[in-house]
């Protein structure tokens, strides 16, 4: 919608190319990439070729990028903002469980934990692919500050959480990431 945040895609999509160009030997104009149903952007790629798998996010003038091959990957990272309404966008979109948590924690931890949380759940659904078709409330993930990234439960699929792997980033002063 707005023009500084058009440049940062447009910026963070060119450094994606570059990057992907590398890994693939190939020139990031030859790169083609189609979309899901849900519209997360993958690779075309030819049979002989090994299915590289890539997450981009960015905020406020920082991009994290995350490959693999052959797995899914899903990356979000978001600056710590102290003008969030943070209690009332969790109970709007968190599970009881994570809102229970927030609740607990002391109101200096609070910010930090919320923007964990919402970095760790945007992780999961990137890699899952299904963007906000899975919702928020329906699993669960760690979030008080200063203990480990954890996929703690998913509605429906008991073993699910058990299938993936979910890791804490911090890329820089004000930042979370996951």
């Amino acid at each position: 919608y707005f023009q500084k945040d058009r440049e940062h895609f447009v910026v963070a999509r060119g450094l994606l190319r570059a990057i992907l160009s590398r890994y693939l030997g190939m020139e990031p104009g030859q790169l083609r990439f189609c979309y899901n149903s849900y519209s997360k952007p993958v690779l075309v790629t030819t049979p002989d070729q090994d299915m590289l798998n890539f997450s981009v996010s960015h905020s406020y003038g920082l991009a994290l990028y995350a490959f693999t091959c052959g797995r899914e990957v899903g990356i979000d990272l978001e600056r710590i903002r102290a003008d969030v309404d943070c209690e009332q966008i969790a109970a709007r979109f968190f599970s009881l469980r994570e809102n229970a948590v927030l609740r607990a924690l002391p109101a200096k931890l609070k910010t930090e934990a919320f923007f964990n949380c919402w970095t760790r759940k945007e992780a999961y659904i990137k890699a899952r692919g299904e963007g906000l078709s899975l919702p928020l409330d329906q699993f669960d993930v760690s979030l008080a500050p200063g203990k480990p990234a954890k996929l703690l439960d998913i509605r429906g699929d008991p073993q699910e959480a058990t299938r993936w792997s979910l890791r804490a980033l911090t890329p820089g002063p004000g930042y979370v990431a996951a």
